[in-house]
């Protein structure tokens, strides 16, 4: 089973962070809406504290699926967002919610809002090749608060990812395309993005707004919810 804990009271949220990072990113996220709801978070499979799961994105939405709450609402980050959408589409939950995350992160023939592949191939060659040195950059350019930073900063050093869910997580990234998934999903629908992020475009929003999900813009970059301006949508 994969790491997870659950603190806080309330309607019951998900948590479901990005590739490379581990649960403790949510931390700041945590601590501001603990009191309104029952907040769980999770480890990836092969991040943080969790263990590594052999297959693809189907494998890992299995393991996640019995970690989740009756009726939860589902945030899913970067690579959590495309976690999210599949959970979404296999398991029953209240409201999703993608924040800097995105159906098919590159760009292809059928997809026109995401990132030049070279690009993302170049940052996740870094990614892998100096882990800890490529993330706190990251960081650096999505968060000027220090006292986060170097909270965050002690996190990607005491919880590496494997070089196994690195090389999953990527694979993932590359080659899904949830486009059609998401439009088919009958639950409320919101997506988060930074204005400045350089993984997930501002155009992305577009292609949201036209596919049924309340889509919200702020001044961040491709971690929104570290900033003080980010905020759950308010009804879920």
């Amino acid at each position: 089973m994969l790491w997870h804990k659950t603190i806080g009271s309330g309607p019951d949220l998900v948590l479901l962070h990005g590739w490379g990072f581990s649960a403790d990113i949510f931390e700041s996220l945590v601590e501001r809406y603990k009191a309104e709801y029952r907040i769980t978070v999770v480890d990836l499979p092969g991040h943080g504290r969790s263990e590594d799961v052999t297959g693809g994105i189907g494998e890992w939405c299995n393991a996640i699926i019995p970690l989740l709450p009756k009726n939860a609402t589902l945030l899913g980050s970067s690579l959590g967002g495309l976690l999210a959408i599949k959970i979404a589409s296999m398991h029953s939950i209240k409201n999703l919610i993608l924040v800097g995350a995105s159906p098919s992160l590159t760009n292809h023939k059928h997809w026109q809002y995401g990132m030049d592949v070279e690009i993302f191939k170049r940052f996740a060659e870094d990614l892998q090749n100096n882990y800890a040195k490529t993330l706190k950059r990251f960081i650096s350019l999505q968060t000027k608060n220090k006292t986060l930073m170097r909270s965050l900063f002690e996190t990607i050093e005491k919880y590496p990812p494997s070089s196994n869910a690195l090389a999953q997580g990527l694979s993932m990234l590359l080659e899904t395309d949830f486009q059609q998934l998401f439009k088919s999903l009958n639950m409320p629908k919101y997506a988060i993005l930074g204005e400045l992020d350089k993984l997930v475009p501002r155009k992305t929003a577009t292609w949201y707004e036209t596919n049924g999900a309340q889509t919200t813009l702020l001044r961040t970059g491709h971690l929104p919810f570290l900033e003080e301006e980010f905020s759950l949508p308010d009804n879920v």
